[in-house]
């Protein structure tokens, strides 16, 4: 049996929480995978007003929590060898932690030792528009090894409800950790996707 991949699943303070959510769903049903998850406390606060579930809903679909004052949990260590990180979704104030080294949370140390450990870490910034400063940090951290993952929907896929919007971005993202789910509607030329035939005006 191949070995369990360490998935450390990190929710900023940004809005779109739900990427961070819808994850950790999708993950719950891939084997093979363990979730490690890290919250912020604006996290926290945005998952009460961006939905319907509470912070303690959100940590029990994760297969282990980690307090994000807990600056000495096992993902604080580059000897805790996982598969990468993802920060679904990504503040500008994490963003620029990370970029900068400054690592105060669990949050952004996990986000560090990603990068010195040379680990994916996908980054998912969530504001708009977007002025200098926003844009170098994103080409900083992507100098710096991440990858930088907006959750930008695709129209091709004629996407009818929030759902379908955000699961193409999910879907889209986990490729990016070769974790392959049916929640992608893969191209295959005009005409040729399943939303497609849809009659319109």
């Amino acid at each position: 049996m191949a070995d369990t991949r360490k998935l450390i699943i990190g929710i900023g303070g940004a809005s779109g929480v739900i990427y961070g959510v819808r994850l950790l769903e999708v993950l719950g049903g891939v084997e093979g995978i363990e979730t490690h998850l890290v919250m912020s406390k604006t996290a926290r606060m945005n998952i009460a007003v961006e939905t319907d579930l509470s912070a303690g809903d959100v940590e029990a679909l994760a297969d282990q929590v980690h307090s994000v004052s807990q600056v000495g949990a096992s993902i604080a260590s580059g000897s805790f060898k996982t598969h990468g990180m993802i920060v679904a979704a990504c503040s500008m104030k994490n963003l620029s932690a990370i970029v900068h080294s400054h690592a105060d949370d669990l949050l952004t140390r996990a986000a560090d030792v990603a990068l010195k450990e040379r680990r994916r870490l996908i980054l998912m910034p969530r504001e708009t528009p977007l002025h200098a400063g926003h844009c170098k940090l994103m080409l900083e951290a992507s100098r710096l090894g991440a990858i930088i993952a907006p959750p930008m929907p695709a129209m091709y896929t004629r996407p009818a409800t929030i759902e379908d919007i955000v699961d193409h971005s999910v879907g889209r993202v986990l490729d990016l950790l070769d974790i392959d789910t049916a929640l992608v509607d893969r191209w295959q030329g005009p005409g040729q996707n399943k939303n497609q035939d849809k009659a319109s005006d």
